[in-house]
């Protein structure tokens, strides 16, 4: 499946208590920007002011339908981002970054991309990182990136998240077929009742 969250919780509601409810989701233009889509839907669902920058657009059908069903939910996307950081930090309690992805290096010299990583590394609120942060190779990881607070792993952790030194790290893999975690030798943790998230890393 191409967006393996796309009908699922894609982001650990308890670590963002409610009386920080603003949130602003940076999607890029490629696969990782539209599991931003579905997390900025969550996030709305459960009573959350997510707000979403998604410069770059894409065609593709089930990517539209993402856009169609948060601006139906009447969650705000911003025309542009300021590069006045502190009006970020201001305005809201926490990013979801959503920019590359796995996609990673591939992406980050290319506009808008190159501009919101270099926005963002500044800010002071913390920065929710999809999967692998902007930035990072999948494998090797980077030190060119954004240094992110919170990593959620889809499906299971890339090579880079060992050298993740965020505050915690959660993986998002419940769904996975058993043939899919046999076939990549997949060993995932306990999820603990009907939760779809689980923290492989504690708070500090």
């Amino acid at each position: 499946c191409d967006i393996p969250i796309s009908s699922r919780q894609a982001f650990p509601l308890p670590s963002l208590p409610r009386k920080q409810p603003t949130v602003l989701v940076v999607c890029g233009p490629a696969q990782n920007g539209a599991i931003g889509l579905v997390c900025a839907r969550h996030l709305r669902i459960f009573d959350y002011e997510p707000t979403i920058f998604y410069p770059k657009r894409s065609p593709d059908p089930l990517y539209r339908d993402f856009t169609t069903q948060c601006e139906k939910m009447d969650i705000p996307f911003l025309s542009y981002l300021p590069t006045e950081v502190q009006l970020i930090n201001d305005a809201y309690n926490a990013v979801v970054d959503a920019v590359l992805g796995a996609e990673g290096e591939a992406g980050e010299g290319r506009e808008p991309c190159a501009a919101i990583l270099a926005t963002l590394k500044h800010v002071r609120i913390p920065i929710v990182s999809l999967d692998v942060p902007s930035g990072w190779d999948a494998e090797a990881g980077g030190s060119g990136g954004l240094s992110p607070d919170v990593l959620v792993s889809l499906s299971a952790p890339k090579q880079c998240a060992r050298r993740f030194l965020g505050r915690q790290h959660f993986v998002a893999g419940r769904f996975l077929p058993y043939d899919v975690q046999k076939k990549f030798e997949l060993n995932p943790p306990e999820y603990p009742g009907t939760e779809c998230v689980v923290a492989l890393r504690a708070p500090r």
